[in-house]
């Protein structure tokens, strides 16, 4: 038996962070998106747990959250198979798109079906939880309020139709290092989460572009100033909103539709960074 499963890339709308749990993990409340950007896990019956990683110089040892996934799927269900994994790596790294967490999402999901383990959704997310903040939301996607670590989700109709392009910078950001930096005292605005929980209901799209917002933006523009320069870029090219997603170095435009997004990556020089262009993606169906 052999399977496919696409790990989807995600953005960060909106990005707020509340102060720090006695856990050492930061209180936050997010708006994520899964986006169609994906890469693609390919699944084969195997005598043990193997990685293979195409389109990335990525370590395929025990740090891999792949790798991590199925020792934790092994350790809850006692299941002994083996699997070889081949990841074609399309999301960029670093680049707050999440790519890491949906590789660890698709491997649980995958994994489940390759050794017909029949484990539920919400046995998924608990498995989840014990490899990443994000990995939770990674398991279905979709729009979601996410908040807690990451662990608490709350399902939001789908966001509005959209056209995106990104701009992954030629370097990545550490994302303890954003939150080493991150001093809540010198937050001034926080997003409203309630107007953009609102406009994505009304399926007003410059609502929900006049309503982003993400504090660890200011953080990492300290580090890297040009991001602010690519999101002035983006906006004065004709994007309705841009923003960092996550703790960076992708900065995201929203357009009205995908035509306008490929226009406007057409206008954008080189030099600034790689391109990407996508479209929302609806949550993952299939999980029971």
């Amino acid at each position: 038996m052999s399977l496919v499963v696409k790990a989807y890339a995600k953005i960060n709308l909106l990005l707020d962070v509340l102060g720090k749990r006695s856990d050492g993990y930061h209180q936050v409340e997010m708006v994520m998106q899964t986006i169609t950007l994906h890469d693609r896990l390919e699944f084969a019956a195997g005598k043990d747990v193997f990685l293979e990683i195409k389109g990335a110089n990525l370590p395929a040892g025990d740090d891999n959250l792949i790798i991590r996934a199925a020792r934790v799927v092994r350790d809850y269900t006692g299941c002994r198979q083996g699997a070889r994994i081949i990841l074609h790596k399309n999301i960029p790294v670093a680049a707050g798109l999440g790519g890491g967490s949906a590789d660890a999402a698709a491997a649980l999901i995958g994994l489940n079906q390759l050794w017909q383990l029949g484990l539920s959704k919400k046995e998924l997310y608990i498995l989840s939880e014990k490899i990443g903040s994000d990995v939770p939301f990674c398991i279905s996607g979709g729009t979601a309020l996410v908040e807690g670590r990451g662990e608490k989700l709350t399902n939001l109709p789908p966001a509005p139709a959209m056209g995106l392009v990104l701009i992954k910078p030629p370097y990545g950001i550490s994302t303890a290092q954003v939150y080493h930096n991150l001093n809540l005292k010198e937050v001034n605005n926080h997003p409203n989460i309630s107007k953009m929980i609102a406009a994505i209901e009304r399926q007003d799209l410059l609502a929900v572009c006049k309503s982003m917002g993400n504090v660890l933006e200011e953080v990492a523009a300290r580090m890297h100033p040009n991001i602010l320069e690519i999101k002035r870029i983006l906006l004065k090219q004709g994007a309705l909103g841009a923003l960092m997603s996550g703790s960076g170095s992708t900065v995201f435009a929203i357009t009205e539709d995908l035509s306008s997004a490929k226009g406007l990556a057409d206008r954008l020089l080189p030099e600034i960074g790689n391109v990407y262009i996508a479209a929302p993606q609806r949550a993952r169906e299939g999980l029971q």
